[in-house]
């Protein structure tokens, strides 16, 4: 028995496809622009809704609830969704969403509309297949219509274009900001205080060889509400970078640097509690030697000469608070550190001189 297969131009017979339907938007111009808008505006609403998202980020606080029961104000409100998360959901699922759709509408109604018969071929396309690959990239180009479609085109450009700025704004979320930090929460005349008691501390509470864990007062202060001035994450933050050690030691074991001076008092001197290596806390204290021991990685600084390295990886000094009395006789900040309080980083050498430049000299 012998097939036969009629002759069509197509490589098989028609197979009982139906008609062709033409879309509305392909006989009727005012509805294609009608379709054209509507689909720029999905676009240009995603764009908006992208940018809520960091507006979100900024102005909402992460700590505000929406749906919650009780009095917000109280303390006492329980359950809710946090606000920041609702916004952030809100418009960046939104923004996504609307990109999507506006896409596949425009797949759908504005796009070449009609059947293609794929054959099967190896699985190495041939040499001609593979140099008329453009050549169907380009009439697809033109099929789709970006080229004389501005007003779709290049609203989805702008759409896409807004989906970074969601990612860019996360980044903050990393960390602090670079070189944001650089100054701690001591001021001049601000009080030394024992870090376990808040006791302030005089030159007289102090012995020959002792080594004291210091703060600034101000993390022990309260406002008239009796709450505390600086508490929670801001606490915590603020404690890291201004952590100190004071010790005590015979004003003639002392070499200070050319303006540093009049930085103690009567032998006594304050330093930051955090290693210019990777800003571990350092409190191992060799009496004898003057020198204080970084645990996790050995750096060693001779605090009788400025805080200098001596031994290990850090880069640089111990940072050195200058210090004071005040009138009652209590050990005082007089000034901010004039050095960085951080790990050591590239760019330090740059941040130091101006923070050089702030405080005059060399510090």
């Amino acid at each position: 028995m012998t097939n036969e297969i009629e002759t069509t131009g197509d490589p098989i017979a028609d197979p009982g496809l139906a008609p062709h339907k033409y879309r509305p938007q392909d006989v009727d111009a005012a509805q294609e622009r009608r379709t054209e808008r509507q689909i720029a505006g999905m676009f240009g609403l995603a764009t908006l809704l992208l940018l809520g998202f960091c507006v979100a980020y900024f102005t909402i606080d992460s700590d505000t609830r929406i749906f919650a029961f009780g009095d917000p104000n109280s303390g006492n409100a329980f359950g809710g969704w946090s606000a920041q998360n609702f916004a952030f959901g809100t418009t960046l699922g939104g923004g996504l969403l609307l990109i999507g759709i506006g896409i596949i509408q425009w797949a759908k109604k504005l796009m070449g509309d009609h059947e293609m018969v794929e054959m099967r071929h190896p699985a190495r396309s041939s040499d001609e297949d593979r140099a008329s690959v453009m050549t169907e990239i380009n009439a697809g180009i033109n099929e789709s219509g970006i080229g004389r479609r501005p007003l779709i085109r290049n609203s989805l450009l702008g759409a896409v274009g807004a989906m970074g700025l969601p990612a860019i704004v996360l980044l903050r979320d990393l960390g602090p900001l670079p070189h944001s930090q650089d100054e701690t929460v001591w001021k001049k005349g601000m009080r030394v205080v024992n870090d376990v008691s808040g006791e302030p501390i005089k030159p007289g509470d102090l012995e020959v060889g002792q080594l004291v864990n210091a703060e600034p007062a101000i993390f022990f202060e309260t406002d008239e509400e009796g709450d505390a001035v600086i508490h929670g994450h801001d606490l915590l933050a603020a404690k890291a970078k201004a952590a100190v050690i004071v010790v005590r030691m015979r004003p003639e074991d002392i070499t200070p640097k050319k303006g540093r001076e009049n930085w103690g008092v009567d032998g006594i001197l304050c330093y930051s509690k955090i290693c210019t290596h990777v800003g571990c806390p350092i409190s191992l204290w060799e009496q004898q030697t003057h020198h204080l021991l970084c645990p996790c990685h050995q750096s060693t600084f001779d605090l009788a000469d400025n805080g200098k390295v001596i031994f290990g990886p850090a880069y640089r000094p111990l940072p050195q608070l200058p210090l004071a009395v005040d009138g009652e006789g209590y050990l005082v900040a007089v000034s901010d550190f004039p050095e960085i309080v951080a790990p050591s980083y590239p760019e330090l050498a740059r941040d130091q001189k101006q923070l050089n430049e702030k405080f005059g000299g060399e510090a």
